[in-house]
């Protein structure tokens, strides 16, 4: 181990695997040796958590089961296009709500610029609204990553875990830019936990499902992956208080 005042010998590679990260919605078949997949695992479980609780619990999906996944839930969204009222058989009561009941500025509008940015480079229109569930649909496909992580929080937990999740999560991207691999984060999977739950083999009563991700090598030639979002500056969120 490294002394702790001691400095990373490569600092730009840190930054790289940072401001590299992307979400990305293309992936190639190529596997992911299940070797790798342990590595990045174990050196994301460093991140820090509240009392050391590392509440995280990780599913990992390939192959037959990967495919089952996409299949049930690509079938149950396709669903929701003309029986909206399905949703409600899909998602579990005792979930939790990732994006506001609604939204107000500077959000919403950073929200409609990410959208229209990437329909955009998909060439989806305003109004189009098929060719959005369609799109959205994706997310089930895994964006054809070989690699599906699934993540679970047990429920005696509090919510202030999810924070401690949302660092374990960056440093599974990172770890994964940092070996040529990307990721795409997902909650998208929450609205179907009655779906997910019992096909990962998870106990839906001692177990929240929080989110999924899609791991493996990025496709370069698609045009989705050539969108990337803006980032707002320092200045815009910082207030230096002396």
């Amino acid at each position: 181990m490294n002394p702790i005042d001691a400095p990373i010998p490569d600092p730009d590679s840190v930054d790289a695997a940072i401001t590299s990260r992307r979400s990305m919605r293309a992936f190639l078949p190529k596997p992911v040796p299940r070797e790798l997949i342990e590595h990045i695992l174990r050196t994301a479980s460093h991140a820090p958590s509240g009392n050391n609780a590392q509440p995280w619990k990780v599913y990992v999906l390939q192959g037959q089961r990967r495919d089952e996944l996409a299949r049930q839930v690509g079938a149950a969204h396709a669903a929701l296009f003309t029986q909206p009222e399905l949703a409600s058989q899909f998602r579990s009561d005792s979930g939790y709500d990732y994006y506001p009941p609604k939204w107000v500025d500077p959000y919403l509008s950073r929200r409609r610029q990410t959208g229209w940015g990437m329909y955009g480079v998909l060439g989806i229109t305003k109004g189009d609204k098929e060719r959005m569930h369609a799109q959205h649909g994706e997310n089930f496909s895994l964006f054809g990553a070989p690699v599906g992580l699934i993540f679970t929080l047990d429920r005696v937990m509090g919510q202030g875990c999810l924070l401690d999740y949302g660092m374990f999560w960056q440093n599974i991207m990172l770890a994964a830019r940092a070996r040529g691999l990307h990721t795409c984060a997902q909650t998208a999977w929450v609205s179907f936990e009655n779906i997910v739950m019992p096909l990962i083999g998870a106990n839906a009563e001692e177990e929240m499902l929080v989110g999924g991700m899609a791991l493996g090598y990025a496709d370069p030639s698609a045009p989705i992956n050539a969108y990337a979002t803006p980032r707002e500056p320092v200045e815009s969120f910082t207030r230096w208080v002396e």
